[in-house]
This record gives structure tokens, sequence and C-alpha cells, in this order.
């Protein structure tokens, strides 16, 4: 197993990129949702409120506000799982801070041969790639090889041209929210 590191990482990373930064999310569901009051408020019928995500919304803010660009790419099951249903009904208000956010379903990211790993891609030049096990994150593998990084972006290029804008896709996904 390569050497990992812990996902705090992506703060110092998220201070000092320049450009981009590019997100896919793979997995069926992600245990640090699912152990979150604001999940088991939404699973138990109360509907998605932001709150306590003011830093992290106030933070996407600041960094379209510099002129940076936050994306990312969410591969959704055919029906989507409980988890993506809830990430759905969060996204419009991590969109409305800037974040573009577009969807992509999972037979077509196997169609276009994603991979099943998560990553984050800051400027193109540094790969962060999450190893998980069941949903849980293990922690981060960090890489700038440049033959690794341009594998992602070619992977992040991919995604972009097959993905489906929000708007457009929780029109196709019934009880979204």
């Amino acid at each position: 197993m390569p050497e990992l590191t812990s996902t705090s990482v992506l703060n110092e990373l998220f201070e000092e990129f320049e450009h981009t930064a590019w997100r896919l999310e793979t997995q069926q569901g992600y245990e640090a949702d699912r152990k979150s009051d604001r999940y088991r408020r939404w699973a138990g019928g109360g509907g998605y409120s932001a709150e306590g995500r003011e830093a992290f919304l106030a933070g996407r803010r600041k960094l379209v506000n510099q002129g940076k660009r936050v994306e990312r790419v969410r591969v959704v099951d055919d029906p989507p799982t409980e988890n993506q249903r809830y990430l759905l009904a969060g996204a419009a208000a991590t969109i409305e801070a800037g974040e573009d956010i577009r969807h992509l379903w999972r037979a077509d990211a196997d169609r276009i041969a994603l991979p099943s790993a998560d990553f984050w891609l800051f400027d193109s030049r540094t790969l962060a790639r999450f190893h998980h096990e069941d949903g849980r994150t293990l922690g981060l593998e960090l890489i700038t090889d440049p033959a690794e990084v341009l594998k992602a972006c070619q992977v992040r290029d991919a995604a972009w041209h097959f993905a489906i804008p929000y708007e457009e896709f929780t029109t196709r996904v019934p009880s979204v929210v």
C-alpha cells in the first residue's frame, strides 16, 4: 500500500492552489456523511439544511472571488443510493457558493473507463488520491509524478465532457430533496 497522509492536508492544498481544484467522486456512499447529524436529519425526513457548513461555503465563495475554479464530477448509481441522494440534495448550497458540480451515471463512467478511486487534482500538478474501504476514508496519497498527474488530467477531461450539469441532472432523478 502506498504511503497515506491525513485528509487534513487538503486544507493546505486548497490554500496553495492557484487556478483549479477538480474532484472526482466515485463512491456509493461516505461514512463521514452517514455519521453526521445533518445526514441523520435528512434521512429522517427533515430535509437538507446547510446549517453547520457556513465555514465551508464561505471558503468556496472566497476561492471563486479570487478567480479560482472549484469543480467536481460525482458518479451516481441508477437508482441513486441514499448517500448519493443526500449529496444531490446538498449540492445546491455548494453550487450557490460557486463550486461547479456535475454528475455522471455510473454506467457512463464505466463505459468511459473512469477509475474507481476518488481524487482531487490541483492546478494539473498535484494529485490527491483517496483510499477508501466500505465508504470509510483511510487517507490520501499525494502524487506529483507527471505521468500519474497526466492520467488524472485525462480522467478529468473525459469525465467533465460527459458529465451533466446539476440543474439538468436533478430533473432526471426523482425525489432528490
